[in-house]
């Protein structure tokens, strides 16, 4: 890697952080640096899965009584998921590099889409949770979790805002409760697929050491920004620059 390789993974690294403790989204930062840097698509997306799992960890470990609080409840949907991150991550490890590379612009634009409906996405889990009989999970429930685990493998870009629907048929609208699910089973999913990432030796480590050093300073220095930039400022920011990659990923 060039030093400009270097500053380019550093500086979305830190945004990255930042913005996924802010407002998520984060990935795509991370994703598109990695490819810009010259990674083949499927190890830039494995080596940023990685790479943004610490943060993800720490974050869960903050939940860790409700979790525990939530764990018999929560059980049917971390089976589910930590089978989803699998298939999802075998998927990506078997899908070819120049169709995924074509499914890229996609992707993000999906991710972005999601990201810019979530308020929506939002309010119609929590229309679902307002009709809600019971608080076991149901077979729409865990369906819908094993989908968004499936898509958390393979590329993970909005995965969180998509558990907002599936976590409201069983968590309603208790935020902490959410968002403790949320990232609890982000964590399953995603750890797994890692490690089906590291075991077929798909992950540019000396990049990982870059992005994740700074995913996890963009984190701490949150704080600062949530305090400086108003938190739609940033959401517009973060919409903006994922319709901006996936055009130009069509592009190209």
């Amino acid at each position: 890697m060039t030093y400009a390789d270097i500053l380019l993974l550093f500086g979305s690294g830190l945004l990255a952080g930042a913005i996924n403790a802010l407002a998520g989204g984060g990935t795509i930062f991370t994703f598109s640096a990695l490819v810009a840097i010259g990674l083949p698509p499927v190890t830039a997306n494995a080596t940023s899965a990685l790479s943004v799992l610490p943060g993800q960890i720490a974050s869960t470990t903050a939940y860790r009584r409700e979790i525990a609080a939530a764990f018999r409840r929560l059980l049917p949907f971390s089976i589910i998921s930590a089978i989803g991150g699998i298939l999802g991550g075998l998927l990506l490890l078997n899908t070819d590099e120049g169709a995924f590379r074509a499914l890229v612009p996609f992707l993000i634009l999906f991710a972005t889409i999601l990201f810019m409906l979530a308020p929506r996405i939002a309010s119609f889990g929590e229309g679902l949770a307002a009709r809600r009989k019971s608080d076991a999970p149901g077979a729409l429930a865990t369906g819908l979790q094993g989908l968004v685990a499936i898509y958390g493998g393979y590329f993970g870009a909005g995965m969180g805002i998509m558990m907002l629907a599936s976590l409201s048929l069983t968590e309603g609208r208790d935020f902490h409760a959410l968002n403790a699910a949320k990232n609890w089973l982000a964590c399953i999913m995603q750890g797994l697929a890692v490690v089906v990432f590291i075991v077929s030796g798909a992950i540019d480590y000396r990049a990982v050491a870059v992005v994740a050093t700074a995913s996890i300073l963009g984190g701490w220095g949150s704080v600062v920004v949530g305090r400086l930039v108003p938190q739609r400022m940033i959401r517009w920011f973060v919409i903006a620059t994922g319709l901006g990659l996936s055009c130009w990923y069509f592009i190209r």
